[in-house]
């Protein structure tokens, strides 16, 4: 670990050091949050710190300059070994509390298991139970309480009253993110084992009865995760797939990658301060712009290597068959084998935004859908998602991007509108890998809420009975996972137990909330628009 000496002090800063730094606010108010000094650097005899804001995402991470370190409140870094370095790069990193945790683990699993080198051991008849590194969820067990099928009783309907529990809409979140851990994501509450219920309430085949009713009469009821949970029983993150787009990989979370090492995109006629790392060029991390040609996507060093880049370049579209236009808004499908290059530039520009994606070399196995607006001069990327070939977990959406000077206008639910499309013509229910980001899991229960309410408020009465439907005709309806439904049902506080019946209420603030909400979505799919046919990518020799 190098040992920096601020200038004109005789304190010695130290890579992995903690000391409030000075930053601004949404609100351009000063405030002092703590951070974590990564890196330090020297630029014409001024010295520049590298800083990571604790409790904060990476995208804020910055070069700044001494006098907005608060020396007074350092906190120098815990001894500890040296991480194992990469590329003679030294990977130290400060200690944790998740990385001390992660290491404990770690070494009680090697004592548990201890194979030879080499050799792999049969398992022991002695039962060893080992402190897994990450817990893996169980599958979920058989909710009873949750209707999955058509057969039904009736159920009364009650006069709608206004709630206290107002419905707080997500159309401002509205940013796509990485799919990814994060512990933001709202917690289910699983229902109380103490708390007695009737034996003979129902079978499990009952259908949700839709009601509008106040306040009922039984506490709301809560189910256990599903095996898609966003959350891990204990906080820590459940295991990372392996089979993903660009695969979530925190192995790769040295000092190197934990820094931004492009300044500056330029992109048709916007330039885009990048959010993370991404592994572009050595060479071309110096440079103060990266240019990008926005048709293919091919990154050059300077400006005069983009406009003769230009003359030589015909794309005015991303390549593939374009499956999908109205107005400006086209879609086009484009193969990972059969445009590897694009495909490949692609993802090295979204990773630049999505923090933990490491491979962007294996695209054979994906589709990638870019959404584009179109203009006199061609169409221009606005996002993207990726989706296997063949998935296993019914996975429609792998990784989904909204270039940034296109986030906050409705392109994400619009991309994510898409892929349940998509899903509906090929016959499934699909879900977007999980876990989710912070960003993505909002954006993602922002249009699944949406989606189900506009479902659950088009119900009408059937010969003066109540309206009734069942999870799976939700999910037959909308394409979303029957576990979505149900975490999103449970997430908007929506399913309650009364009076032997699961029944569904729906405020006058929720369906209030739900008509302000659909108001601001000016831009939606139109099936109608759509000319896809989805392959059997089982036979390997479509790859």
């Amino acid at each position: 670990m190098t040992k920096m000496a601020d200038s004109g002090s005789s304190v010695e800063i130290v890579e992995g050091c903690r000391l409030p730094v000075l930053r601004k606010n949404q609100e351009h108010e000063d405030e002092w949050p703590l951070a974590e000094i990564l890196s330090v650097k020297e630029v014409s005899g001024r010295k520049l710190y590298y800083v990571h804001y604790i409790d904060f995402n990476k995208r804020l991470d910055e070069w700044v300059t001494s006098d907005r370190l608060d020396m007074k409140k350092l906190q120098f870094p815990k001894k500890e070994a040296k991480t194992p370095t990469k590329n003679g790069l030294s990977g130290s990193r400060p200690s944790s509390p998740e990385r001390e945790v992660r290491k404990s683990l770690d070494l009680n699993l090697q004592s548990a298991t201890a194979p030879s080198r080499g050799k792999t051991l049969p398992t022991p008849k002695r039962k060893v139970e080992p402190v897994p590194l990450v817990p893996q969820v169980p599958p979920a067990p058989p909710v009873p309480s949750l209707p999955t099928s058509t057969e039904a009783s009736p159920a009364a309907v009650y006069p709608a009253t206004r709630e206290t529990n107002t419905f707080k809409t997500r159309e401002d979140h509205d940013q796509i993110s990485s799919l990814t851990t994060n512990g933001t994501a709202r917690r289910l509450i699983t229902s109380q084992p103490g708390r007695k219920r009737k034996a003979n309430c129902g079978p499990t085949d009952e259908m949700i009865k839709v009601l509008q009713y106040n306040k009922p009469q039984s506490a709301s009821v809560f189910l256990p995760p599903p095996e898609d949970s966003q959350d891990s029983s204990d906080g820590i993150p459940t295991a990372p797939r392996m089979t993903g787009s660009l695969v979530s990989d925190r192995s790769h979370d040295d000092i190197v990658t934990r820094m931004k090492n492009i300044e500056c995109i330029e992109l048709g006629r916007h330039r885009l301060k990048p959010w993370y790392f991404s592994p572009y060029p050595q060479e071309l991390t110096s440079l103060p712009i990266l240019y990008l040609c926005e048709f293919c996507l091919k990154y050059l060093k300077s400006l005069k290597c983009l406009q003769r880049h230009l003359t030589k370049c015909n794309l005015r579209h991303p390549p593939g068959n374009e499956i999908y236009r109205k107005g400006t808004i086209s879609f086009f499908e484009i193969d990972g084998r059969k445009n590897k290059n694009y495909s490949q530039n692609l993802c090295l520009l979204a990773k630049c935004f999505l923090d933990h994606k490491t491979l962007y070399y294996d695209t054979d196995p994906f589709l990638f859908y870019v959404m584009t607006e179109y203009d006199s001069k061609g169409f221009h990327i606005v996002g993207y998602f990726s989706k296997e070939k063949e998935s296993t977990e019914d996975y429609n959406v792998a990784c989904i991007l909204t270039l940034p000077p296109y986030q906050r206008r409705g392109y994400g639910k619009l991309l994510i509108e898409f892929s349940y499309e998509l899903s509906k013509v090929e016959g499934k229910t699909g879900t977007p890998e999980k876990p989710l980001s912070d960003l993505g899991l909002l954006s993602y229960r922002s249009y699944w809420s949406q989606t189900i309410l506009e479902i659950l408020m088009d119900l009408k009465p059937d010969n003066g009975e109540r309206p009734q439907i069942t999870i799976n005709e939700i999910s037959e309806i909308t394409s979303v996972k029957k576990e979505d439904v149900i975490s999103t049902l449970q997430y908007l506080n929506l399913i309650n137990y009364y009076k032997g019946q699961y029944i569904l209420t729906l405020s006058e603030d929720i369906v209030d909330g739900h008509e302000r909400a659909m108001q601001k979505r000016h831009t939606r799919i139109d099936p109608k628009c759509l000319h896809f046919t989805p392959k059997d990518w089982s036979k390997r020799g479509k790859w």
